[in-house]
């Protein structure tokens, strides 16, 4: 019989970048770039890691993330992997959008919130699906493993859910700021 392993996750959030600095909406945008105080942030998450017995360091492909994930494989001497569904959630015509511009929309008649594509981009729903795709591709039971994975506010909070079994509509909205990471072990 199989021994059950498992694998240790430190789910990192990107620094802070500027458009969190100007207020505004990212989404996938792909080209925002951290600030200096992001890049502080990405340094200090980085010797965080520093000693652990990292093997896979996985990022969005988005320029905030990237940069931050730069700065952990620095530390930890290897490679960057990019995957595409750890990009933030879609938000279509709203990226770019100052939050002070924004207003408050109805949820449509028969539908819950987690399911309605805000902008014309992605539900909560939609990034729960692509992550349920993403965690499928970890390390198998017995290799206990430690991997770090960068990506995005919303994105992390709904991976956590991912991680925990909970679907697309339990998703906790708890803070998890720039720089900051959480680590959860998953039994595989």
């Amino acid at each position: 019989m199989p021994r059950m392993g498992r694998v240790i996750l430190h789910l990192v959030r990107h620094g802070q970048s500027v458009w969190n600095l100007e207020r505004r909406l990212q989404g996938q945008t792909l080209h925002v770039p951290l600030t200096d105080e992001g890049l502080t942030q990405a340094r200090r998450v980085a010797a965080e890691l520093a000693g652990r017995r990292i093997t896979t360091i996985w990022s969005s492909d988005q320029v905030r993330a990237r940069q931050t994930a730069d700065e952990i494989a620095a530390v930890a001497g290897i490679p960057v992997q990019e995957s595409v569904a750890l990009r933030e959630q879609g938000l279509g015509s709203l990226e770019g959008v100052s939050y002070d511009d924004l207003h408050e929309q109805p949820v449509p008649e028969g539908q819950h919130i987690s399911e309605v594509r805000w902008g014309g981009g992605e539900s909560v729903a939609d990034v729960h699906a692509r992550l349920i795709e993403f965690v499928a591709q970890l390390p198998d039971a017995g290799s206990d493993d430690e991997v770090v994975v960068v990506s995005h506010g919303d994105t992390l909070r709904i991976l956590l859910a991912v991680l925990a079994g909970r679907g697309h509509r339990e998703v906790e909205w708890l803070e998890f700021g720039n720089g900051e990471h959480r680590t959860v072990e998953v039994a595989r």
